[in-house]
């Protein structure tokens, strides 16, 4: 099946993309949900609603922190998209 190879470029771009935007946060949350686990085991302490609450606040922190950089990169991908047209 033939394909245009200037679609292939554009879908893995675009997952680039939104991976690069992504993993800061999602890390955030890896690592703060990982050090809750590990207070939660050595307390012995298993409320479920102690690993949401800290992991979502530091996402949304990291979140409100980046958006600069987040929308610079949106941009710069944007005018990519915009300059392949």
């Amino acid at each position: 099946m033939p394909y245009d190879e200037t679609a292939v470029f554009l879908v893995r771009d675009t997952l680039f993309a939104a991976l690069k935007i992504a993993a800061p946060v999602l890390l955030a949350g890896v690592v703060v949900g990982l050090l809750v686990s590990l207070f939660q085991s050595v307390t012995s302490i298993q409320d479920q609603t102690l690993t949401f609450v800290p992991k979502i606040t530091v996402m949304i922190v990291v979140a409100a922190l980046l958006l600069p950089w987040i929308a610079l990169k949106l941009s710069e991908y944007a005018s990519v998209l915009f300059t392949m047209m």
